[in-house]
């Protein structure tokens, strides 16, 4: 049994948690429940609902390494956490005007690997996989978004759920005040915008061969791609 977390006295769940299973694909399939969930950053001792898969066997933690802490929050759980850094590939010089469609640009053409990377984790998973970064919003939201857009989710239901994390807006900032520095955090970055991640999945979508043709000239692979679906859908 979970211990208790609490964030202002209270006890809390994981920030920003669900489970993206339910989706219908285009030619009628569906996302399998219990095995894609998403958040923001765990705790320890973080409540989790009951009908949630839990512990995940695999934990993908998108945040950059100055953003860790000794060991991760779930590794008392046994899950195997694979960090996979998506910020860490931008140029420090790249041209940055300070909003999340730039950002979400720069992710999807810096770290196109780190992507096909979630990819092949989610695929080869045995169990449950939770995909995190620090809100679960922006690098998770890219990141999900390729998996349900490979899988064959509408964009109109990928940024359904992208769209979700505005309701647990306070719970992302309660726990964001307590693990960051919040004043280093352009306040733009704390606003959900479908906008920005409609730019991406429209490079995906314009490349040759759609989001399919940018997954492998990114470095995935067919087979890969065939386990994932197999893996995913019902």
């Amino acid at each position: 049994m979970l211990a208790l977390a609490y964030d202002c006295g209270m006890p809390v769940h994981v920030p920003n948690l669900r489970d993206v299973g339910g989706l219908s694909t285009a030619d009628g399939q569906v996302v399998r429940s219990g095995m894609l969930l998403r958040s923001a950053l765990p705790a320890a001792d973080d409540l989790v609902p009951s009908d949630f898969a839990w512990p995940p066997t695999v934990v993908i933690d998108l945040r950059s390494p100055r953003e860790l802490l000794e060991g991760h929050p779930l590794d008392h759980l046994g899950a195997r956490v694979v960090n996979l850094p998506l910020l860490e590939s931008l140029s420090p010089d790249a041209d940055h005007d300070g909003t999340l469609a730039t950002l979400y640009r720069m992710v999807n053409d810096s770290a196109s690997h780190l992507l096909v990377e979630i990819v092949h984790e989610v695929a080869a998973a045995e169990g449950p996989v939770l995909v995190h970064c620090a809100a679960g919003k922006d690098r998770t939201g890219i990141g999900v978004a390729l998996v349900l857009r490979l899988l064959g989710v509408s964009h109109e239901d990928v940024i359904a759920d992208y769209v979700r994390t505005d309701e647990a807006r306070e719970a992302i900032d309660v726990r964001l005040n307590r693990d960051y520095e919040s004043s280093l955090i352009p306040t733009a970055y704390f606003l959900v915008v479908p906008e920005a991640l409609i730019q991406v999945m429209q490079v995906w979508d314009e490349h040759p061969g759609g989001v399919e043709g940018w997954f492998l000239a990114a470095g995935g692979d067919a087979d890969e791609l065939n386990r994932l679906r197999e893996r995913l859908l019902a």
